[in-house]
C-alpha cells in the first residue's frame, strides 16, 4: 500500500463507514459535486495551508466568481507533496454552511438580536472599562500569527494584565513544559523528514493513521517501496494505527511513565545507553521539593539508583505490558545501528503527569543517543493549525510573552516594553489565569472570588471543549454580572449561551499566517469575501482597542502618544485600520508580523521577512540570512551539520540548556497513580478523543455534508466482552455516567477502534452529545493541562438506568 492508496482508503472509509445504526435518520445518499477543471473555466488558483490540524498541508485553492469552487493538494508543498486527507479535500466547503453567522447579535432576554458593529465594539470596550483586570481573552491555535500577536499585545501591552490564554492549553501545554524542562526552549528539534529516514517509528498514545494521516502515509509509502520500517503502537486502545504496526502494546491508563522508566532502567542496567553521547551532551534531573519545572540536579549514579525499582517484572505489574515486550523495546533503544523516531500528541499531553511523561520521552532518546540525526528524534505533534506558530511562539498564554519570553523574567518584560514602545511597568509582573482557572473564576460569583467578569472568546468553542463544563461554564450563565462575548463563524455550543456574538471571517476570507508542528511558518492571502458583515478577528481586536482610545483609556497609547496599533501607509501617514472600510488599504498582517519578527531571536526562533513566506510553501525556523542575501531554513536544531547556531566543530549543542552548560536534561520522573481510578461504583475507564472525519468540536466539519454523512454523531466504543457481560448490542443506547454528569450514547462494537476490557472511548466532536460534561478538570501542576484521557465511569442500558432512578 503506497501513500495514495492509504489516503484513498481513509477517505473512502470516512465516506462509507458511518455505521447506519448510529444515524439519526439522515439521507445518506448523494454524490459529491464535480469541481472546476484545474485549467480553464476561469478558475484562479492560489496557495494556502489547510484550515485543519497542525500538520500544515498546503492546498491549491480554486476561486471562480468570488467563491471557492475547487481544492487540490499542492504538489510543490514539501509537507504533503500534493496529497490531502479527507478533511483537506473538503476544506473549501467549510466556508459555505447554510448557517454562517453574518451579523453581530446581542442577547436581550431569551433572544439574540442583531445590532451594528459600532454598538458591538462599544459594548466590548465598556466591559473592559468596567474593570480591565477582570477582562479575559480566550483564543486558540486557530488564531493566525498576526491575530494572536494582536491579541497578546492588546492584553499585555494595552490592558496591562496577562488574562489571555488559549485552547492549546488543553492540548499542547505539557509538550511545551516538557521541551522547556529538557532543552530550555520549546518546539521539536527534528522535523517531518525523520519519517523518511527512521528504521523504527514508535507511536506513544498516538493514532496518526486517523489524526495525522498525511504524515503516517509517508511511512506507509516507504513500506510500499520495499523499505523495512518497524512500527510500534503503545496505547490504551486498539486504533487504526495499530493495524499497520508490527507490535501493538496496550497499557493501563496513566502507567506510561512506568514503561518509560522501565526502558531507561534496562538501558542503564544492561550498559546499552549511549555513554559517549550522554557524557558529552546531557545532565540529570529529578523532582525538587517544592516541585518546580527546574527540579534539582542529580548524578548519573543517583539517576541509576532511582530507576532500580522499575524492573521489567514490576513495570509489567503496573502497566500490563509484558516484561518480554519491555525488554524488546529497551533492546531497540540500545542499538546504535538503527534510527528511532517517537511520535506523540494528546495521549502523553492530556495527562495530570503530562510534563513528566514528555520529559521521559525526550530522556529515552537522549539516554540512548537516538537524537540529532535524520530519523533519530523525539517529536511531539500538534492538533491545531497554529498551536505552534501562534500560541507557543507568539505567547498567547497567561504566563508567556512573544518569542519564547516569560512574564516572570524582568528582562523579558523590559524587552517587550521596548518593542511595544510602552512605558516601563506597563507589562505586568503578575502571571494571569490559565484556562481552567480563568473559567473557574468566571463561573464563580464575584463576592466569592470570581474576579473575571467578562471573557471574550475567539476561534474556539469552550462550552464544548473545556473539561467538566458543568463546573467551568454552566454556572456563569446564571450570574447576572458575568458577560460572555464570542467571535465565531457558525453557531456553536458557546455562541448559543453568549451575551454578544460577533461574526468572523474564516481562512481564505482574510490574510493569514500559521505555524505547523515542524516549526514551519506558512502564509496566504485573502481570496474571497466573507459573508454578510463577518469580519477578521484581528480587526475586531484592533477596533476595540481604538474605541478604548476614544474613550480615554491610556493603555491604548504608546509612550509617544500614538495608537498602540498604528499602521502607516506607503506615504508614511497613519491608516485608519480600525475602520473596516480601510482595513485592507494596507497589509496589516505584514505590519504585525514584521513587528513580531523582532521578538524571535532571543530563543533562536528567527523568522524571515514576510515577503519570503509569500514566495515559499513555508520555512522552518530558525531562518537565517546567508551571505548571498538568501534565507535558509533549519531542519534539525541543535545538530552541527544543519543548525547555524551550533558552534563550529560541535556535533550537538543545546545552546538554551536549563543548566546553562549546553547540556540537555535527562529527567527521572516516577510513576504515580491517576487522580481518579475505576472502583465498584464506576468500574470503567473513560477516554475521549477525535475521529478522522471531524476536527476539534466539529463546528466546521459538521457543516460539510460529506463529512457529516460519513460520521453523523458521537458514540461510545466498548469492548465486546464488556458488552456481552452487560447484555448490550451494537447500536443500543446506553447511559454513560461519571461523578460529574451523564450522557446517553449509542454503543459501537467492532468499529475502527476497540478499547480493552473495562474501558470506553467517546469522541468529542458532536455538540448534541457533550462528553466534556463528564470529564475531569484535574490538570498537570506545571503545564496546567487537563486530563481528558482517564476518569472513572459506569455504563447502563438507558431504559434500565431510568428504571433504577425511578
Amino acid at each position: 500500500m503506497d501513500r495514495r492508496d492509504f489516503l484513498k482508503g481513509t477517505a473512502m472509509t470516512a465516506a462509507t463507514l458511518a455505521a447506519s445504526r448510529l444515524a439519526y435518520g439522515q439521507d445518506r445518499a448523494g454524490v459529491e459535486p464535480s469541481v472546476a477543471a484545474r485549467n480553464g473555466n476561469g478558475v484562479e488558483w492560489n496557495k494556502a495551508p489547510c484550515r485543519f490540524c497542525g500538520t500544515g498541508c498546503h492546498v491549491q485553492v480554486g476561486v471562480q466568481n468570488g467563491k471557492v469552487v475547487a481544492i487540490a493538494g499542492d504538489q510543490k508543498a514539501p509537507v504533503n507533496k500534493g496529497l490531502l486527507c479527507v478533511k483537506g479535500y473538503h476544506v473549501g466547503l467549510a466556508l459555505y454552511g447554510s448557517d454562517r453567522l453574518t451579523t453581530p447579535l446581542l442577547r436581550k432576554g431569551d433572544k439574540q438580536v442583531p445590532i451594528s458593529w459600532e454598538e458591538a465594539i462599544d459594548i466590548i470596550a465598556r466591559r473592559v472599562l468596567k474593570d480591565p483586570k477582570g477582562f479575559g481573552l480566550y483564543g486558540s491555535g486557530q488564531w493566525t500569527i498576526p491575530e494572536g500577536y494582536a491579541a497578546s499585545k492588546f492584553v499585555k501591552a494595552g490592558l496591562g494584565t496577562h488574562h489571555i490564554d488559549a485552547n492549546a492549553r488543553l492540548c499542547m501545554a505539557s509538550a511545551v513544559t516538557g521541551f522547556l524542562a529538557t532543552y530550555g526552549v520549546d518546539e521539536p528539534a527534528g522535523c517531518y523528514d525523520d519519517l523518511d529516514a527512521c528504521d523504527v517509528l514508535i507511536m506513544w498514545g498516538n493514532n496518526p493513521a486517523e489524526m495525522h494521516p498525511v504524515l503516517f502515509s509517508r511511512v506507509i509509502d516507504r513500506r510500499s517501496r520495499g523499505e523495512k520500517v518497524t512500527l510500534i503502537d503503545i496505547g490504551t486502545r486498539k486504533t487504526r494505527t495499530s493495524g499497520f504496526c508490527d507490535y501493538s502494546f496496550r497499557f493501563k491508563p496513566n502507567s506510561d511513565l512506568a514503561i518509560a522508566c522501565g526502558i531507561a532502567h534496562l538501558l542503564m542496567e544492561n550498559g546499552t545507553h549511549d555513554k559517549e553521547f550522554v557524557e558529552a551532551n546531557c545532565a540529570f534531573r529529578a523532582a525538587s521539593t517544592p516541585p518546580t519545572l527546574e527540579g534539582k540536579a542529580i548524578s548519573l549514579e543517583e539517576y541509576r539508583e532511582l530507576l532500580k525499582p522499575y524492573t521489567p517484572e514490576k513495570v509489567e505489574q503496573i502497566s500490563g505490558v509484558s516484561a518480554k515486550d519491555l525488554r524488546m523495546l529497551a533492546d531497540l533503544f540500545g542499538r546504535r545501528d538503527i534510527r528511532i523516531t517517537s511520535l506523540w500528541c494528546m495521549g502523553p499531553n492530556q495527562h495530570t503527569r503530562g510534563t513528566a511523561m514528555n520529559s521521559l520521552l525526550h530522556g529515552l532518546h537522549l539516554l540512548s543517543g537516538h537524537f540529532g540525526k535524520p530519523g533519530d528524534a523525539p517529536t511531539s505533534l500538534t492538533g491545531q493549525p497554529s498551536a505552534c506558530g501562534t500560541v507557543r511562539e507568539v505567547g498567547t498564554l497567561s504566563h508567556a510573552l512573544p518569542g519564547g519570553r516569560v512574564v516572570a523574567k524582568a528582562e523579558h518584560r523590559a524587552q517587550m516594553e521596548e518593542i511595544w514602545n510602552v512605558p516601563a511597568g506597563r507589562v505586568s509582573d503578575k502571571i494571569g489565569y490559565h484556562t481552567v482557572e480563568m473559567w473557574k473564576r468566571f463561573s464563580t460569583p464575584t463576592e466569592q472570588g470570581g474576579d473575571i467578569h467578562t471573557i471574550w472568546v475567539q476561534v474556539t468553542n469552550p462550552a464544548q471543549s473545556l473539561p467538566n463544563t458543568h463546573k467551568l461554564v454552566d454556572p456563569s450563565r446564571k450570574l447576572a454580572d458575568k458577560f460572555l462575548i464570542v467571535s465565531d463563524v457558525y453557531p456553536t455550543a458557546t455562541t448559543r449561551i453568549a451575551d454578544l456574538v460577533l461574526p468572523s471571517a474564516m481562512w481564505v476570507e482574510k490574510n493569514g499566517m500559521v505555524g505547523n508542528s515542524e516549526r514551519r511558518t506558512q502564509q496566504w492571502f485573502k481570496m474571497v469575501q466573507p459573508p454578510g458583515q463577518a469580519r477578521d478577528d484581528g480587526w475586531q481586536i484592533q477596533a476595540v482597542a481604538h474605541r478604548l482610545l476614544e474613550l480615554g483609556f491610556a493603555g491604548m497609547k504608546d509612550k509617544d502618544g500614538r495608537f498602540l496599533f498604528e499602521v502607516k501607509g506607503r506615504e508614511g501617514k497613519p491608516v485608519p485600520t480600525w475602520d473596516f472600510a480601510h482595513y485592507y488599504d494596507v497589509n496589516v498582517d505584514e505590519h504585525l508580523f514584521e513587528e513580531y519578527r523582532k521578538t524571535t531571536r532571543i530563543k533562536h526562533k528567527d523568522l524571515a521577512p514576510y515577503q519570503e513566506y509569500v514566495k515559499a510553501r513555508g520555512l522552518r525556523w530558525p531562518v537565517v540570512q546567508q551571505p548571498d542575501g538568501s534565507w535558509r531554513e533549519t531542519r534539525f536544531r541543535f545538530s552541527g551539520f544543519d543548525d547555524p547556531y551550533v558552534k563550529k566543530g560541535r556535533a550537538i549543542q543545546f545552546y538554551h540548556s536549563p543548566s546553562h552548560d549546553d547540556r540537555a536534561q535527562i529527567w527521572f520522573q516516577p510513576y504515580e497513580p491517576p487522580p481518579e481510578s475505576p472502583d465498584a461504583d464506576f468500574p470503567f475507564w473513560l477516554c475521549t478523543g477525535r475521529v478522522i472525519e471531524h476536527w476539534h468540536t466539529g463546528s466546521i466539519t459538521m457543516r460539510i455534508p460529506q463529512l457529516q454523512r460519513a460520521m453523523p454523531q458521537a458514540y461510545v466504543e466498548m469492548n465486546r466482552a464488556d458488552a456481552r457481560r452487560l447484555g448490550l448490542e451494537n447500536g443500543e443506547y446506553v447511559t454513560v455516567e461519571t461523578r460529574r454528569g451523564s450522557l446517553d450514547l449509542p454503543v459501537w462494537l467492532g468499529g475502527r477502534g476497540e478499547p480493552v476490557e473495562g474501558s470506553l472511548f467517546v469522541p468529542f466532536f458532536d455538540e448534541r452529545l457533550l462528553i466534556n460534561g463528564l470529564t475531569l478538570d484535574e490538570h498537570d501542576p506545571f503545564s496546567k493541562q487537563p486530563d481528558y484521557k482517564k476518569c472513572a465511569a459506569r455504563v447502563r442500558p438507558r431504559e434500565r438506568f431510568a428504571e433504577t432512578k425511578g
